[in-house]
């Protein structure tokens, strides 16, 4: 049977979807790249924010008035299957704490066509390194679909790492809910996992996913010893801070102060000043007051940060932050989302904008408009260039151009 994927949310849904793609092929089902040619829909969903969960209810509705067979998997399947079956009864409903029984239900409801062994992976390949957390974010229903912390194995992680360098892979994003967390519960840790992955010869580039203040403490400086030794992986570090506002972190139970992220930039940058870090921002939080968004809106214009995304508080049913008291009206919420928005964009600006003129070899990791591929460079700074070039080559490219939120480049000769 022909099969199509279709993923919400983030880098590690991206990569589970690839993981369970690969399962639906070695089960002999063909994948394409055609909703209407499908027979089966695997569905990777995503609940973070209303808006989110709204796009979900939206698919589905679309998925069953085509007639198809779809497999819900992500974090709705777990935190609202009820809701998910009264869309699609019938379907197959797969949620993360069950993946390892994925080609079982499969093969009991849609059956296996032929055995197949083979594994292939894109330029850009997902390794997701574990699942769940340690946190307890007042806000946070991805606790209730994903759980506590719970670690895959180095040497399965490193099996499927030479798997994916076999494959073809020249980007391999590493990610977790909390990265930095990794082996906590294995007596190890993520930059031991990342010293194994580096054994392995190639021009290949490791990006590392997101990690919160208080996890990454206990494993930067080797992180960053690392990256001063490898420049095989990108020196690059995504750190939300959700609030430059102590009392509002309390309330989020984020389990770390403003002054301790700041630090960690300050430690970060201390040693490479040409750094690239992306931090998150939640504007209407229960209880944020005009002088929390104001604390807020200092701390993104000190840190300078190279992304930034920014979020407006979404109610999600469950967690302690839906009951909480002072809720934001979501007008002053998309005021002070506009005007962050307006300081990243300043920032981003200033921050291109210095680097004209200076020349970087990059990995094309992904085909932009029509004629142009998308770069990195060693900071994982985006650069698009004006050529068409196979993803996964690398080449030295002189920055002629900027916008906030990328770099415009030519090919020198390399």
């Amino acid at each position: 049977m022909k099969y199509f994927v279709e993923s919400y949310g983030c880098t590690m849904n991206y990569g589970e979807s690839e993981q369970l793609s690969q399962r639906m092929s070695l089960l002999g089902h063909v994948r394409t790249g055609s909703l209407e040619e499908a027979d089966i829909v695997i569905f990777n969903t995503c609940v973070v924010v209303g808006i989110t969960e709204k796009k979900m209810i939206c698919r589905m509705n679309v998925f069953r008035k085509l007639g198809k067979k779809v497999i819900v998997t992500g974090c709705m399947a777990k935190v609202q299957p009820k809701r998910v079956l009264a869309r699609l009864p019938g379907s197959l409903v797969v949620a993360p704490d069950e993946y390892n029984l994925f080609s079982e239900k499969v093969n009991r409801t849609f059956g296996c066509t032929k055995l197949v062994n083979i594994l292939l992976y894109g330029t850009c390949a997902v390794i997701p390194i574990a699942q769940g957390c340690l946190g307890n974010c007042s806000y946070c229903i991805t606790k209730y679909a994903r759980g506590v912390l719970k670690s895959r194995s180095e040497e399965e992680l490193v099996e499927e790492f030479k798997r994916m360098l076999s494959s073809g892979a020249k980007e391999i994003l590493v990610t977790a809910q909390d990265t930095a967390c990794y082996g906590r519960d294995r007596k190890t840790s993520l930059p031991i996992l990342l010293k194994k992955f580096l054994e392995y010869d190639g021009n290949y580039r490791i990006r590392i996913g997101m990690m919160n203040p208080n996890s990454l403490d206990a494993v930067l400086d080797d992180l960053l010893d690392l990256m001063g030794k490898d420049d095989r992986i990108y020196r690059f570090l995504h750190i939300p801070v959700q609030s430059g506002s102590n009392r509002i972190l309390e309330r989020m139970k984020r389990h770390y102060t403003v002054e301790h992220f700041s630090s960690i930039v300050d430690n970060i940058r201390c040693k490479y000043p040409d750094f690239s870090i992306a931090t998150d921002v939640i504007t209407g939080f229960p209880g944020e007051e005009n002088d929390d968004h104001a604390k807020t809106v200092e701390l993104i214009k000190h840190i300078h940060a190279d992304t930034l995304n920014i979020t407006r508080f979404s109610l999600r049913p469950g967690t302690e932050a839906a009951q909480m008291s002072n809720q934001i009206n979501g007008n002053v919420s998309k005021e002070r989302s506009k005007e962050l928005t307006k300081i990243k964009m300043e920032i981003g600006c200033d921050l291109n904008k210095e680097q004209i003129g200076r020349i970087y070899r990059v990995l094309v990791t992904e085909n932009g408009k029509t004629g142009t591929v998308i770069t990195r460079n060693g900071n994982y700074r985006p650069i698009c260039i004006n050529h068409v070039i196979p993803l996964g080559s690398i080449v030295n490219v002189r920055v002629t151009d900027y916008t906030p939120t990328y770099l415009i480049g030519e090919i020198i000769n390399n």
